[in-house]
């Protein structure tokens, strides 16, 4: 194999491995925020659902202050009936005590509904508790184990990077140079292999030319259709598949 094609392939390998640790890296934080965001969402949950129970229960000592003034009232209109001595007056009073004890009525169904919701918000607290803690302690693993891995990959890209340079000045100027803009244009994979008289990156056949020149490994040959620069190998199968 031509020795500018092995070095090529080495930079190349190691380009791939750097972009491959910079894509895990780029994906550790908005892991992070997902897991920081669950477990807040799940707290602002519980605390709605707190808010909720709180909410019912002013509701309910409303309602019985409410009983309350009302009982007060039947207990001044009945003493009010016992000091007058006319008909009208004593009547009045009479539908007064009634329409009062008609609200007690409807204060005490609507006591009875806030009991009822209360039981069942005071459940709905019990699960949303434990899914906040359930998903606080999720977070609390989740971002051990992002912030390990994220220090493990800094440390890798930081081996991997070191002697990038070093690598990419052992290939001569004007194939590093080809090697770079075909990077920036085509991606990780542009130097690749002939098989079947294949391109390895474009996959469209090859002149038979190009084929025979790469095989004799003398220069850097490059597909007719896309540019990226070809190499042969003797485990290669150059025969065109029928």
């Amino acid at each position: 194999m031509l020795d500018t094609i092995e070095k090529l392939l080495i930079l190349q390998d190691r380009d791939r491995r750097i972009r491959r640790v910079q894509g895990e890296l780029a994906h550790i934080d908005p892991e992070r925020q997902m897991y920081q965001a669950r477990a807040v969402s799940t707290q602002t949950g519980l605390e709605a659902a707190k808010t909720r129970v709180k909410q019912i229960e002013s509701d309910r000592k409303n309602l019985e202050l409410e009983v309350e003034t009302k009982k007060q009232l039947i207990a001044k209109y009945a003493n009010q009936q016992l000091q007058t001595r006319k008909n009208e007056e004593y009547r009045a009073l009479s539908h007064e005590i009634d329409m009062c004890k008609d609200e007690i009525f409807k204060i005490e169904n609507q006591e009875i509904e806030l009991m009822e919701q209360a039981e069942a918000t005071h459940k709905e607290v019990g699960h949303a508790s434990q899914s906040a803690a359930e998903a606080r302690k999720l977070m609390e693993d989740q971002l051990a184990q992002l912030a390990a891995r994220e220090q493990n990959l800094e440390k890798e890209l930081l081996e991997l990077t070191t002697n990038r340079e070093e690598l990419a000045c052992a290939v001569d100027e004007s194939s590093r140079d080809r090697y770079e803009r075909l990077v920036r244009n085509k991606g990780e994979n542009v130097v690749v292999g002939v098989q079947h008289g294949v391109c390895g990156g474009c996959h469209m056949r090859l002149p038979a030319q190009i084929v025979v020149t790469c095989q004799a490994q003398q220069e850097l040959v490059s597909c007719t259709n896309c540019g990226r620069i070809l190499y042969y190998s003797h485990d290669m199968d150059l025969a065109v598949a029928e």
